[in-house]
Parts: structure tokens; sequence; C-alpha cells
């Protein structure tokens, strides 16, 4: 898989909320931050949305909106009304007047991800997506999240994987439109897939973790000299390539413990260790814990 289908996967999207929202007349209303991603498409209408300190802007019909991690935040009919806390509801809401034809609609939701490598896989992507109507994937996005809302609606069999395998199409549509802003001082992964020479070096390193990488066959990657390349990759991605390279082996790791199916030797050889000692060394001195304490306190059972 390319890098962003692996930490898509590695997010595992599960548990769909996927609601109607509507609105009539003069309404407004805030949620606290909730450390999941959240999602909406206006239907109808338009209203607005405000993060804690920034200035409040509009969504209209057809904007698509996707939040990795959802801040704090104000929506309303109109900027600057005085706004009600409300709790996340799994069931259709209704805003302002209870009566008459709903003036706004719009599709929202949310869903879990895996928490253990949440902070560092969020960390790569952009701290929101907003594709606006005028862009045809809006209508893509609808057509999926119409598809989200029939699975979230019925109880049949095998309704959790189809979820999850739904959850993850949303996530890599949104992340592959090319008109997402590119976070300017923020770096990560989204940046470093929209240069070229990055996006060959990311691309070798996904696909062969276990390779003895180093900053020189990297830069040859690349097509760069090492010092070069090793600056364009720290500015780009956040951290140099080799430590890159390290946070996504333990990534891997803390998932495949997490699953607990594996034997130390196999994920060891699997994320690039000699072997299981050398693994669990690097382990202890990244995490703060042994390999075998981490599966244990996650709930899971170390295999023989």
């Amino acid at each position: 898989m390319d890098p962003f289908s692996d930490v898509i996967a590695l997010l595992r999207p599960s548990t769909a909320i996927s609601k109607p929202i509507s609105g009539r007349g003069r309404w407004g209303i805030r949620y606290a931050a909730h450390h999941a991603p959240g999602f909406t498409i206006i239907l109808k209408g338009a209203c607005w949305i405000a993060f804690q300190g920034e200035e409040p802007w509009k969504l209209e019909k057809g904007s698509f909106l996707l939040l990795p991690s959802t801040p704090a935040f104000t929506l309303s009919s109109h900027p600057g009304i005085a706004c009600e806390l409300r709790d996340p509801m799994d069931v259709p809401v209704r805003h302002g007047e209870q009566e008459g034809e709903a003036d706004f609609e719009a599709l929202g939701g949310t869903f879990r991800i895996e928490t253990v490598n949440a902070p560092l896989l969020l960390a790569l992507l952009p701290r929101m997506i907003h594709i606006p109507p005028s862009e045809g994937r809006s209508v893509r996005l609808g057509r999926v999240i119409d598809l989200i809302m029939e699975e979230c609606g019925g109880d049949e069999p095998g309704k959790e994987m189809i979820l999850q395998r739904m959850l993850e199409v949303l996530l890599v549509e949104a992340l592959r439109w090319h008109g997402i802003a590119t976070d300017g001082d923020r770096a990560g992964l989204l940046n470093g897939m929209r240069d070229p020479a990055l996006a060959r070096v990311l691309g070798a390193m996904h696909a062969d973790v276990r390779a003895d990488w180093t900053v020189a066959s990297l830069a040859k990657i690349a097509g760069q000299s090492r010092s070069a390349f090793a600056a364009r990759f720290g500015a780009v991605l956040g951290c140099g390539p080799i430590e890159y390279l390290a946070r996504w082996r333990m990534a891997l790791a803390k998932d495949a413990l997490l699953r607990g199916a594996k034997t130390l030797d196999r994920i060891a050889d699997e994320v690039g260790y000699e072997s299981a000692s050398a693994f669990s060394t690097a382990f202890r001195k990244r995490i703060g814990c042994p390999p075998g304490k981490f599966a244990r306190i996650s709930g899971v059972i170390e295999p023989a």
C-alpha cells in the first residue's frame, strides 16, 4: 500500500455515528473538543462554523469538512450568535425553530480510531480538510456518506467490517484531494506526499520497512545530495528520515502487539530488527516499557 493507505489502515476507523442535522431560523450550538475524527457535508442552506480562538467562516451547500481530530467549535445560523453547549448525539438533531420546513440540512458524523497510534498518525495529517461545493469530489464524498448512513441504520451481518472499509474510503478520498491547504507552518505526511522526490522516498520506506535504509540510500531515491535531502525531509516532515522510519516501525509494532497474534520474533523481523532482543531494547527506549508489558496493559495476552 502507499503511505496514505498505510496510515488510514493503522488508524483502524470504526463505530461510525452518522446522522441528519437540520435547523430553522436563528440558532447556535457549541461542542467541547473530542479527540476523534468528525465530518459533515452541507445539503441545504448554509451555516457558520468557528473554532476556538478563530473567526467564524461560512459552510455553504455542497461543502464537505473533515477534522481528523475534532477541536472545540461552534455551529450557528448566523455569525456572532450566542451558542448553547451540546453533547454529541447519535440521533437526528433539529436546531432552532422546531416547526416548519428546515432552511438548513446537513449530514454529520464521527468515528473512533485506534488510540495507541492516534497521536503519531494524526500529527501526520492536516488539521482540517475543507472541500468547497465547487469541487466535484464533494459529490463523491456525499455518496460515501450516504452509504455510511444506510449501513449505520441497519443491522446486517458484517456491519462493523463494512463500516470500517467505508470510513477508510472516506478518509482516503478526502486526503487525496489536491486542493487541500498545505498547513503552511505544519509539517506532515500530506506535504511530503506532494513533493515528488519525497513521495518516492516515503513510498519506498513504506513498501519495505524491513530494509536497512540509510540517509544516503534514501537520498539516492530522491535524486538529491545527502545533505540537501536530509534538510528537505526534515523541513517538510518535521523529523529526519531515519527518525520517521523508526517512528513508523514502532507504530506498526504497537499495532501488532495490540492484535496479539504474533510472537516477538516475528514482529521484530517484520519491522526490521535483527532479533527480538534488539527490538525489545528499541521498543523500551522509545515507548518506556518492554513489548510484553505494553501488550498486557493493553489487554492483550502475549503469544508464546
